[in-house]
């Protein structure tokens, strides 16, 4: 079996996870792995599949586009190349970063670059712009890998000081303890 990677893009309507996971079953392929949402009315979706190494990645592409073309969703697939040099695993610690306020230009990229500047991984963002002054309508949600040797102190204080710069609520909190008080 050979691995691939897939990404569905388009107006979201019912059939897409269908579409997709119809032609890998009659390719003999199966999921290993996937990610969807919904952003305001776009599908976006992201799958791993094994496909037999008889399938080629045109046929597997001719395939989906068939399935998908009329759903007019845009798909993309390459071989999943595990052999290329992987960037090693740091010792870390989950966590979640919440921030609620206003919506401006550049507000993601404010927060971001000083996540990135301490080498924190964001594994997860959700974000949720409503536009406006109210704060409970704009929502960023970032989960992040937090370096063992980090200063969190440092990180959080960096963080805290900008969104009081951007009028924002931030929260910090361990994951394990994020998931604990928003339990559905």
């Amino acid at each position: 079996m050979s691995r691939v990677i897939l990404s569905v893009l388009g107006q979201d309507r019912p059939g897409i996870l269908a579409a997709v996971s119809g032609v890998l079953y009659r390719k003999n392929g199966n999921i290993e792995n996937v990610s969807q949402t919904t952003l305001q009315t776009q599908f976006a979706g992201i799958f791993i599949a094994s496909v037999p190494e008889t399938v080629s990645l045109a046929e597997l592409t001719a395939a989906l586009e068939k399935a998908l073309g009329p759903l007019g969703m845009n798909v993309h697939v390459d071989p999943l190349d595990l052999s290329a040099e992987a960037v090693p695993p740091v010792k870390s610690e989950p966590f979640v970063i919440t921030t609620k306020g206003p919506d401006r230009r550049g507000l993601v990229a404010e927060i971001t670059a000083i996540i990135a500047r301490y080498n924190v991984n964001i594994t997860n963002l959700q974000a949720i712009f409503k536009g406006g002054e109210n704060p409970g309508d704009n929502i960023m949600i970032y989960e992040v890998d937090i370096p063992a040797d980090t200063s969190r102190q440092s990180l959080h204080r960096e963080l805290r000081d900008k969104a009081a710069a951007l009028a924002l609520d931030i929260s910090i909190q361990h994951r394990n303890i994020f998931m604990t008080l928003h339990r559905i």
